[in-house]
């Protein structure tokens, strides 16, 4: 495996020292949230930057109205909330004062998918992928790790346009280096090399992944490519394309709604440009439920396991 766990860290802690550092080094960057400043962990910057951090309280729309002013004053805001807040509750104003506009907001979310856990399927949103892709000059990026989480929001400061930056609550394991000189938005990362069958994740599944991949190997010789996808918009088309020109068989993993995320676009792009077998791992058309998130893993069939099983799948289509 290229990368070693370095011990468990939360996705959403990589953001609130990734806006830490990106304000120490562009006085245009400022902080909005939605009374969530601790959950966010943004709340060093606060502390920090007090006359550029603003606490918007439980009212996400005025939120993003807020933003989308500050950017027209030419600051840099990331607007964090969680995901559910930050998507479906606002999506109107996103289109219209974000997205339309071609304003420059940074919409960080937290909390997003399953692993959010014991508080159930009101707060575990499984569409805002889906969501966020569909909206013209929205640029969708899902890391992988805390120093992903950390690195994508440095990179966001000098991203011209709207951006929504997807990361969550629970500890993961933290694999990519902590300087990443290959991450770029809009490139796909290579993690694992294999001749078989290419494996395109995002998110918290990018791990089991690379484990499903490793079990494959050992256990029945199977030689897995593992891409971590880490910007769903735009997609690396044709890097993708030159990926699975020697495997010929996708499967793609992801903690959102099979429709609308990460399969749905390569599937799409397979369709017009390279038809190949391809299985998805994610969510099923179905909300989700309050529970322990690795037994909600397995049961809606995220895991490991339920990698393996795809990827067995594919290889006899």
């Amino acid at each position: 495996m290229l990368f070693c766990n370095t011990g468990d860290k939360d996705t959403r802690s990589g953001f609130g020292a990734g806006l830490l550092e990106a304000a120490q080094q562009n006085p245009r960057v400022v902080g909005l949230c939605a009374d969530l400043t601790t959950s966010l962990k943004m709340e060093v910057f606060a502390q920090t930057f007090p006359h550029r951090f603003f606490q918007c309280g439980v009212a996400e729309a005025n939120m993003i109205g807020v933003a989308a002013g500050l950017s027209l004053g030419g600051f840099i805001p990331f607007a964090a909330t969680f995901a559910n807040f930050a998507t479906a509750r606002v999506y109107d104003q996103i289109r219209q004062s974000v997205c339309y506009s071609n304003q420059n907001v940074k919409i960080c979310a937290s909390h997003a998918g399953l692993t959010l856990g014991e508080d159930g399927a009101t707060h575990q949103i499984l569409e805002d992928i889906g969501m966020m892709k569909m909206l013209p000059n929205m640029t969708v990026i899902v890391p992988c790790d805390y120093n992903q989480t950390r690195l994508a929001t440095l990179h966001l400061v000098n991203h011209q346009g709207p951006a929504y930056l997807r990361f969550g609550r629970p500890k993961v394991p933290n694999f990519t280096p902590e300087e990443d000189s290959t991450f770029q938005i809009g490139k796909i990362q290579i993690l694992r090399s294999g001749k078989d069958v290419s494996i395109f994740a995002c998110g918290h599944l990018v791990w089991n992944s690379l484990l499903a991949a490793e079990e494959m190997s050992q256990e029945q010789g199977i030689e897995c490519q593992v891409i971590n996808v880490h910007t769903i918009k735009p997609l690396d088309e044709e890097s993708i394309l030159q990926a699975v020109s020697e495997t010929r068989h996708i499967v793609t993993a992801e903690e959102h709604m099979r429709n609308g995320g990460l399969g749905d676009s390569i599937a799409q792009l397979l369709a017009r440009r390279l038809p190949l077998p391809i299985e998805m791992v994610a969510v099923d058309d179905s909300f989700g439920e309050s529970g322990d998130p690795p037994a909600l893993m397995a049961k809606y069939g995220l895991d490991v396991k339920a990698i393996k099983a795809a990827i067995a799948r594919v290889l006899t289509r």
